[in-house]
C-alpha cells in the first residue's frame, strides 16, 4: 500500500491529541510523578507503539513492520543515555521533581518537530546522493568507537553552552524558580526563569543526541513515514521511561557499550550494502541480542560502589 498524505494527517493528529490529553488531562497539574504512574505510562506507550507496529504490518508488509521495530529499538535504546543526561540537568539545577514532568513535555514535544526536519532532510539527500551512505555508515562506526571510549559521566555547563549564553544575553534571568513558569513579568520587563535555561538546555542536548539516532534509523530504512514514526513512538514514551529508570538509569552501566556495537553493526552493514545485504530479520535480533545481553551483564556484574571521598 503507498503511503499517502492522508497516513501523515492521521498521524500527527493523533500525536498531537494524545499530548494534549496528557497535558490538559492527565498531568493538568504538577506533580511528583510516582514509580507506579512511571511503569503504567510507560506499558501504555509500549503498547501503542506495538500496536501501531501491527498496524503496519499489516497495511504495510513484513519488511516495513520490521524496519519500524528495528527504529524503534534503536531510538528507544539510544535515549537510555539521553535520560541520563537529562537526570544531570535536573540534578545540577535543582529542579523539584513535580516542574520535571512538564520540562520533559515541552522538550519531547520541541524534539519531536527538530527531529521531523532532520529526518525529511536526511532522507532527501539520501535519496539524491547515493555516496551519502558510505559517509554515514563510517560515521555510525566512528560514533560507536567514541562512545565505547567515552566513559565516565557528561559535565553539565550552561556556559558553555551557546543557545543558553545567547538567551543570558537578551533576556534577564531570574535567580530563583516561580512555580512551573518559564516566563514571568516583574516591573514591565519579562524575565526568564531558571525552568527555561533547564528547558534549554534539554533541547539543545537532544539535538545532540539526534546527531546519533536519526542516521542510526534511517541506515535501517530510507522510508521517511517509517523512520519518522519509530522515532515519534519511542520519544513519546521518553518521559515515563524516564521517571520509571531515574532510580536505575545508573545500574546498566554496560549499556554504554552494548550502544556502541550497536552503532557499529549498523555502520557496517552499510559500507558493506552493495557486497553483501542483511536481511531485517537479522538486523533486529542483533540489535536486540545486543540490548539484552548488555542489560544482563549489567546485573549480573554490578558496577563497584565508588569509595567515599
Amino acid at each position: 500500500m503507498e503511503i499517502t498524505p492522508w497516513f501523515w494527517v492521521g498521524f500527527n493528529a493523533f500525536v498531537l491529541a494524545m499530548l494534549l490529553l496528557d497535558l490538559l488531562v492527565f498531568n493538568r497539574r504538577a506533580h511528583v510523578v510516582r514509580m507506579r504512574e512511571a511503569l503504567g505510562w510507560s506499558a501504555f506507550w509500549i503498547a501503542l507503539s506495538l500496536t501501531f507496529n501491527y498496524l503496519v504490518y499489516h497495511f504495510l508488509g513484513r519488511t516495513a513492520a520490521l524496519e519500524f521495530l528495528t527504529g524503534y529499538l534503536i531510538e528507544k535504546s539510544l535515549s537510555v543515555d539521553n535520560l541520563f543526561v537529562f537526570l544531570l540537568i535536573f540534578s545540577y539545577f535543582k529542579v523539584p521533581p513535580q516542574y520535571q514532568h512538564k520540562i520533559l513535555f515541552w522538550g519531547i514535544l520541541g524534539a519531536l518537530v527538530l527531529r521531523a526536519a532532520f529526518i525529511l532532510v536526511g532522507a532527501a539527500l539520501l535519496a539524491k546522493f547515493h555516496f551519502l551512505l558510505y559517509v554515514l555508515g563510517a560515521f555510525l562506526v566512528y560514533t560507536g568507537v567514541k562512545m565505547a571510549t567515552n566513559a565516565g559521566e557528561p559535565e553539565i555547563d550552561p556556559d558553555s553552552n551557546p543557545v543558553v549564553r545567547f538567551l543570558s544575553r537578551h533576556l534577564p534571568i531570574t535567580n530563583r524558580l516561580h512555580d512551573d513558569r518559564f516566563l514571568i513579568r516583574q516591573d514591565g520587563r519579562l524575565f526568564a526563569t531558571p525552568l527555561l535555561v533547564v528547558l534549554v538546555m534539554v533541547e539543545t542536548t537532544d539535538v545532540v543526541f539526534a546527531a546519533d539516532s536519526i542516521p542510526a534509523i534511517l541506515a535501517v530504512s530510507r522510508d521517511t513515514f517509517i523512520v519518522y514514526t519509530s522515532n515519534v513512538f519511542a520519544l513519546l514514551g521518553l518521559r515515563a521511561l524516564y521517571f520509571a529508570l531515574e532510580g536505575l538509569m545508573r545500574l546498566f552501566h554496560y549499556l554504554q557499550y552494548g550502544l556502541s556495537l550497536i552503532l557499529v553493526f549498523i555502520g557496517a552493514k552499510l559500507l558493506l550494502s552493495e557486497v553483501y545485504h542483511i536481511p531485517m530479520g537479522i538486523s533486529l535480533g542483533v540489535v536486540g541480542g545486543i540490548l539484552l545481553l548488555s542489560v544482563v551483564a549489567s546485573v549480573l556484574w554490578p558496577k563497584p560502589q565508588e569509595d567515599p571521598v
